[in-house]
This record gives structure tokens, sequence and C-alpha cells, in this order.
């Protein structure tokens, strides 16, 4: 059996939908002349329904599972123009388009779904906080209501993209007399804003790709709530489970490349039986790494609805930890020689998607893997309790107002 050309399958959701293919391949002939002006020609594509194709029609979708993106990207490829990147926007396009596409309004669906797949726009996540990182529902800056809005102040951690976004998605403490899950509010806040004041955050391999960001008086308006007062909790989750779905994913690809390179360097110092051991220990990484990405592949594609479970944990779990294991197999291998950071402790600004360098740095940046985004530990009590039905933890304060927790 020979391969079908892209998006030709006799099979799946597309098999009733030529008119999808059609467009596609139309879009494809038209728009590939214009491919070094990605911001134009991702705006084109937002507006031809193949950008999010689970999304509803005119809103950068056609209403169809999400499984079909896949298919629809082999297309758009096989005339030159690349799937967008994860690694340009990736709490723009994997957390907040879907966040605002389910709680905002139709004015804010008008105003940010396009820029942010176009790429016009960065976004940034205000979650963690110096005294609440994985009791996220503490979070303790607070939003005040005034005059067609909130005064918020406060203070988030871990930001990454901060520096550089035009918007972020804020979840603050609204009504300090419920408990904690219920008094919160989530906004989109604008990153210009007076009184939003960002700093880097320097970690263990010289890179700053993180930020505290310092919220003194900054106003809100009321038509930026996501939601309605008091259901930030529950929007909250759902930017959760959408970025656990994209950290799990993102850079699957390859990701055991960096190893494999090493081992072909490194093998020509082996000794047979060596060579023999070391093989076996790069293979078993390898094929972890291969079955990761099949697996999230798998995933995605069955996936029909744009609200993704508890389960999209599992994929932020397992590729987090095999990539922490491929980075210090990596650093094992090149250690036989030397281990050193050439590029030394510059204290710099660095993309947060760019986990590059040499081993020893990659091997230092990959401690924070099963840190960011959600610990392991946390993630082992959403898939024990969300997936297996497992008892939950005990929880004294989850009925106990916010401020009379004692902190």
């Amino acid at each position: 059996m020979t391969d079908a050309p892209p998006g030709t399958s006799s099979r799946g959701p597309l098999a009733q939908r030529p008119d999808v293919l059609g467009r596609a391949h139309a879009f494809g002939a038209a728009y590939a002349p214009l491919v070094r002006d990605l911001v134009g020609l991702r705006a084109a594509q937002f507006d031809s329904g193949l950008a999010w194709v689970h999304f509803p029609e005119g809103r950068g979708g056609l209403g169809l599972p999400r499984g079909v993106q896949a298919d629809i990207d082999a297309v758009l490829e096989s005339y030159g123009i690349p799937a967008p990147s994860l690694g340009d926007n990736p709490i723009g396009i994997g957390m907040a388009a879907p966040t605002v596409l389910a709680y905002g309004s139709e004015e804010l669906l008008d105003r940010h779904l396009k820029r942010i797949f176009a790429g016009e726009d960065i976004w940034c996540q205000l979650f963690s906080e110096p005294s609440s990182g994985s009791d996220v529902a503490g979070v303790a800056t607070r939003a005040t209501r005034t005059e067609g809005g909130w005064i918020v102040n406060g203070q988030k951690v871990w930001t990454s993209f901060a520096h550089l976004a035009a918007f972020g998605l804020l979840l603050a403490r609204t009504d300090p007399h419920q408990p904690k899950h219920r008094g919160l509010s989530y906004f989109v806040l604008d990153m210009s804003a007076p009184g939003v004041e960002v700093r880097p955050l320097f970690q263990i391999n010289g890179d700053s790709q993180f930020n505290e960001v310092f919220l003194t008086d900054v106003f809100v308006p009321d038509d930026a709530m996501l939601g309605a007062e008091g259901e930030g909790w529950a929007v909250a989750t759902a930017t959760l489970m959408n970025e656990r779905v994209a950290l799990g994913g993102a850079g699957a690809r390859g990701m055991a490349e960096p190893l494999l390179t090493v081992f072909d360097t490194a093998a020509e110092s082996f000794d047979p039986i060596e060579r023999a051991v070391w093989q076996d220990r790069v293979a078993q990484l390898w094929i972890e790494s291969e079955a990761f990405v099949l697996t999230m592949q798998r995933a995605a594609r069955a996936a029909a609805s744009g609200r993704p479970g508890p389960e999209g944990s599992i994929g932020k779990l397992w590729g987090t930890e095999i990539h922490q294991r491929i980075a210090a197999l990596e650093l094992e291998l090149t250690s036989r020689w030397c281990v050193r950071i050439p590029e030394g402790y510059p204290m710099k600004r660095s993309s947060p998607g760019n986990y590059g360098g040499s081993p020893a740095k990659r091997y230092l940046r990959s401690r924070g893997f099963t840190i960011e985004g959600g610990t392991s530990e946390i993630l082992r009590n959403i898939v024990g309790e969300r997936v297996l039905g497992l008892p939950p933890d005990l929880r004294v304060d989850k009925s106990v107002p916010w401020n009379e927790i004692p902190r």
C-alpha cells in the first residue's frame, strides 16, 4: 500500500467533508507565495476557518473534530506553509484562545482570537504567587470593585513571556469572605496598563525565561472579565487543562534527537562492550520518547471537543519526566570527556521555549520541567483522583472562608 497524498484519506471525519480538503488546497495554492509574511498569512488562515478547525465558523474554525487539524496542516505543509509553532506563543495559542472562546464575550472574541493566531499579540498567564504555587486557589492578589471595573493589587511569579506579552490571563480574589475556590474571578489583563511592573527571574542555567509581576492599583474594566464574578476557579481549571495538553505535546517530536547526536559522537571512544551498554540505554529512552509522541498524536486526534479533560495531565507528567531522563543521559555521555558550560552564566533573557545550549545547560534547565505548569506531585494527584477515581486528599480548608485561613 502506498501513502495517500496529504488529506486524501478515505476514512475519518474528512471523508464526509471533501469541501474542507478543497478549501485547504485552494488556500495553500493562493497563499504559499506569501509565506514570508506569516502574520498576514495566519490572519488569512483564520478567516478561512483553517486556524483551529474545531472552533466555530467565524472564529477561526469550521466546527469540525479537533483531529481534523492534523490533516489540514499536512495539506498546507505540502504547499510550504508551516503549521503554527506553539513555542512562538504557547500561552496565547495553547491556553488563552480556548479559554477566551469558552468564557469570553463576543466582543472579547472579536478583539483577541484572530490576533492570537496571527501572532500579533503574545500572552502570559498570571496564576502563581510567592505564597500559593501549587495551591492555585489560594491566590492573594485582590481585585476590588470600583466604578466601571476593578482595582487589582498583588504579585505574580514564574510568569513566562510576561516581558513580551500584550495581555495576561489573570486570576484574582474578588471576595475574601468566600471559601478560596468560590471567591475568585478571572480577567484579561492589558500588560501595558499603568501599575503593571515586570521583573526578570534568573534560573540555575543563567537564563531568564520567567518573571515576577507586580500589580499596583491596576484598573481592569468590567468587560475584561472571563466568566461571571466568582467563577474564576472554573475558568482557571479549564485553562490549566489546556495548559497541560499544550505542555505535554510541546517539543514532543524529535525530543530524543540531541541524545542520538551525542551518542553518535561519543561512540567512537567506546570499546564494544561499553558501546552495547550505552546503545541499550539510549535505545530505551528513544523508544519511550517515540511512544510518547505517538500517544500524544493519538490523543489529539481523538479529542472531539475544545475542552480537554484531566487526561492532559498524563501527557504533561510523562513527557516532562522523559525529557529529564534524556537530558541526564546526554550529560552522562558528554561527561566522558568534559563537563562544562561554555556559555558561562551571562544572566541574560532568553525565550521561554528555548532549551538549547550545551548538554550541561540543557540538564540544568530540565530540572524545572517537572515543576512548571503543575508539579509532578500535583499531576499524580489529578490522575489518581480524576482519571482513576481514587479517594481524594483531605482538604481541611476547602469550606473555610479565605480570610479565616491561617497563613
